[in-house]
């Protein structure tokens, strides 16, 4: 008979993935990061996040930190890179839930978008909202 190894008290059994990584102050430190736009460090965060997550968390952890490391191209003059970052981030979230990580991913996808059609387009982005990770609303408490 196989005897499986016991789980790991920060992972209990039936513990929701999405919920053990909402809970993980590492996730927290990072989301609090990116909105003072403190791109290098929270791309760390999520970076560090992002290997030791699987499933489809994993390619919205990717596209959160590839957005970040786009924004530190933008601030380094490189728009062409922040340009091939922002398009590849936008596409790690396609498909995404909206509300994945109890976050905003609808919202922080329209600002980046807009940010990156600016680019593509030759405009200044630097009078567009910078891409924020705020909590999502439930359908129940969204106004009718």
């Amino acid at each position: 008979m196989t005897t499986l190894p016991p789980i790991p008290p920060s992972c209990p059994a039936g513990q929701d993935p999405e919920m053990e990584l909402i809970a993980d102050p590492r996730l927290q430190q990072a989301i609090s990061l990116f909105n003072q736009g403190q791109w290098y460090a929270c791309h760390d965060g999520f970076e560090e996040l992002w290997h030791e997550t699987a499933g489809p968390l994993r390619s919205v952890l990717q596209g959160l930190l590839q957005i970040a490391v786009a924004h530190l191209h933008l601030e380094r003059g490189n728009g062409r890179g922040a340009t091939v970052l922002l398009g590849e981030g936008l596409g790690r979230l396609r498909g995404s839930d909206p509300t994945a990580l109890g976050l905003d991913l609808a919202r922080v996808q329209q600002l980046t978008r807009d940010r990156l059609q600016a680019l593509q387009a030759g405009l200044p982005v630097e009078t567009l909202p910078l891409p924020r990770l705020d909590p999502a609303v439930s359908s129940e408490a969204r106004p009718l």
